[in-house]
């Protein structure tokens, strides 16, 4: 005998349990008139006023349902019926809340430019702020009115850009110019002296960790990765600061020699004049560490410029390195004259004949200016031909550039101060990049009063650090073994990350390094 609760389909006792279900549904079905499906759907709209309630059912056809299916059937009738009801019943109160999720489904529809033109100017601006620099830039070519919106909106872009992604020591050596608004010039300024000091200090590190640490092989250098890290985001306030020498050094050479008539070679001085009003502007905290690295700074450019010590004569005569490191001169007028930004591009190159054919060719072209001119070549019938042609091109080319001189108004309205006719070419980026090239002019003068190399800020900041007392004598100064360990080690002290980059930008600042190449500044 089968258990009770267990029932095999198609068995006399499932046939018997089925019976009653099938003759309480027939019932139901003739007694309130509806067609013979299982269920209504609740569709909005629904008109029930010609359906009936069902009507009652006895406990014995109700103890009969339970036994069987049936039950679960007259269930979801009976609640799909009452949902039904209860639709039709809420259709006025509900209508609002559907004429708003189909205008929001209008709306999503829309593409996106449509809906940012839709939002209010505060808003777009928020949203514009918000991007990377970069992005921003690059916005300004979608199209003329994202251009407007960008340009006219400078200030709170800049200064939202100033105050949260901008560290704290770019912000005291490059403060911001009172009495004129922000621009992007002033921005991008910034943002492009810290990719250079980011970029050089990254490649200052991968030397230290090949030839002082030794870390040659490739898990070495996994290992020593966290160790590198450490040393860059260090690195990088301090070269930043030296990056700002250099410019101010080369910016108040220029100034004193137009206000003396002559330069340092015939000033007599204990400490240098210039850099004493530079190294003034730092505190004593920046002073101090920017002297202990400077050496390293230095010292890693210079092994930069000489071949390979590890090769003896035959194998240099077969690589080809022959040529000896440039002059002491050269060095002097890159750093001074270039500045890390030429430093920066020389480290660059590749192959030590190329990096020293590359930096001929810049001393090259601030010492004399352009190139030699070429000798004339004696030209037959068919050269003056060309000759006499490309003169007649010229004079056309001249022709129209005379009828849309009237056009270059705008230049001449932005160099007057004036508001720029046009936003797409008058704008603050066309101040040019920092540290830019100098005329041939100022290159002679400056050339001829520079500095020697070990002069440079080495005697008057150690002179300035004894006169600060910042220490008590030069043995006090921390030396090179010193410097890296502390670099390396993983002890912070408890202010350095609010020194150093802020109370909001606390992150390590990390820069792509191939930005470098696009910077929009240049």
């Amino acid at each position: 005998m089968e258990p009770l609760h267990m029932t095999e389909f198609g068995s006399d006792r499932y046939m018997k349990k089925l019976e009653p279900q099938v003759t309480a549904t027939s019932d139901t079905t003739s007694s309130s008139g509806l067609p013979e499906k299982g269920f209504i759907l609740p569709v909005r709209g629904l008109n029930l006023s010609g359906i009936e309630a069902a009507p009652t059912k006895s406990n014995d056809q109700k103890r009969a349902e339970r036994r069987g299916f049936g039950f679960l059937k007259q269930k979801f009738h009976s609640k799909s019926s009452s949902a039904a009801t209860a639709v039709v019943n809420e259709q006025p109160e509900q209508r609002p809340s559907l004429a708003l999720s189909e205008g929001y489904r209008r709306r999503s529809s829309l593409p996106f430019d449509r809906l940012f033109a839709a939002l209010p100017n505060e808003l777009q601006i928020e949203i514009v702020a918000s991007l990377p620099l970069s992005d921003i830039l690059n916005l300004r070519l979608a199209s003329r009115s994202l251009h407007a919106l960008v340009s006219l909106n400078e200030t709170p872009i800049a200064r939202y850009h100033l105050d949260h992604h901008v560290p704290a020591y770019a912000k005291r050596l490059y403060p911001a110019p009172a009495g004129v608004p922000l621009n992007f010039h002033y921005l991008c300024g910034i943002w492009h002296r810290l990719h250079v000091a980011a970029k050089l200090s990254y490649l200052i590190c991968e030397w230290v960790s090949k030839e002082m640490f030794f870390r040659n092989t490739e898990e070495k250098k996994r290992e020593f990765a966290p160790q590198r890290e450490r040393m860059r985001r260090r690195l990088i306030p301090m070269v930043f600061t030296c990056f700002h020498f250099f410019e101010t050094y080369r910016k108040l050479h220029l100034k004193y020699i137009a206000e003396h008539g002559y330069g340092l070679s015939r000033t007599p001085y204990t400490t240098n004049p210039i850099e004493t009003e530079i190294l003034n502007m730092y505190d004593d905290r920046t002073l101090y560490q920017v002297h202990e690295i400077f050496p390293l700074v230095m010292a890693s450019f210079d092994r930069r410029l000489r071949p390979p010590t590890y090769v003896g004569r035959v194998e240099r005569s077969l690589r080809g390195y022959l040529r000896d490191k440039p002059p002491e001169e050269v060095h002097v007028a890159i750093l001074c004259l270039g500045g890390l930004r030429e430093v920066e591009k020389i480290w660059e190159v590749k192959g030590y004949n190329a990096r020293r054919a590359a930096v001929d060719a810049w001393y090259t072209s601030i010492s004399r200016g352009t190139s030699e001119p070429e000798p004339k070549k004696r030209r037959d019938v068919l050269g003056k031909l060309k000759r006499k042609k490309s003169s007649l091109t010229l004079g056309r080319t001249t022709s129209n550039d005379n009828v849309s001189a009237p056009g270059s108004s705008a230049y001449s309205s932005v160099a007057q101060g004036k508001q720029p006719e046009s936003l797409v070419f008058c704008t603050s980026m066309a101040a040019g990049m920092p540290m830019g090239p100098l005329s041939m002019e100022e290159y002679r003068i400056l050339l001829s009063d520079l500095p020697g190399l070990r002069k440079i800020w080495t005697e008057t900041a150690e002179a300035m650090i004894l006169d600060r007392k910042i220490v008590e004598r030069p043995s006090d100064i921390r030396r090179n073994a010193q410097i890296f360990t502390d670099l390396i080690s993983e002890k912070v002290a408890d202010d350095e990350d609010e020194w150093l980059y802020g109370t909001v930008a606390t992150g390590s600042l990390r820069p792509n390094l191939d930005a470098i190449d696009e910077d929009p500044v240049e």
